[in-house]
């Protein structure tokens, strides 16, 4: 009885939605981090980005992972919709511009339609609270490439042009996680 308490207390503690320290009304730190589009670099600013519309910052592990090849095709496939509802998305990893810039490129996932930013330092990932962990030595991508950094909770903050957080989006799949998104923004629209 007592492992099977346990086992219980555990599938739940698992299952959790992720707790970011930032929440709805918290105010969101701007940043600015290198970033690539389409493969191409260039310089990120939240700041900026608000002043054209509400921003989806939405923190993810890793390019070249399993869970992350599949939200950032979907944020990709639904781009023109985000658009359409006056947001902008920018992903935000600890991957250095270089695997992002692969990545962003890649047909199979940003397709040039997603920007990601760099976040190596994880300095931006503690400002919005979210957990960081070690990557474990020898992990390789979906490529064969070694990873070498840490993950990032996957997490997603909308922003909204006066610099708020609208919604934090946390604890769901990759999928669902792009269109609890996608649905925050049109409902804002």
């Amino acid at each position: 009885m007592k492992k099977f308490l346990l086992c219980l207390l555990g599938s739940a503690v698992i299952t959790l939605p992720a707790l970011a320290a930032l929440e709805a009304g918290d105010t969101a730190p701007t940043f600015e981090a290198k970033a690539s589009l389409a493969g191409t670099p260039f310089d990120f600013s939240l700041r900026d980005a608000l002043d054209k519309g509400a921003v989806v910052v939405y923190f993810y592990p890793s390019a070249y992972t399993q869970g992350c090849n599949i939200q950032a095709h979907e944020f990709a496939v639904n781009m023109d919709k985000f658009t359409e509802a006056g947001a902008s998305v920018i992903g935000v990893s600890l991957d250095s511009i270089d695997r992002l810039n692969d990545f962003s490129a890649d047909p199979e996932y940003c397709a040039g339609k997603l920007a990601v930013a760099s976040d190596e330092s994880g300095e931006i990932a503690e400002s919005y609270g979210i957990s960081v962990r070690e990557g474990r030595e020898g992990a390789k991508d979906s490529r064969g490439v070694e990873i070498g950094h840490g993950f990032a909770e996957r997490t997603t903050f909308i922003v909204t042009p006066d610099g708020k957080v609208a919604e934090t989006i946390g604890g769901v799949s990759p999928m669902e996680n792009v269109h609890k998104s996608l649905e925050a923004v049109q409902s804002r629209k």
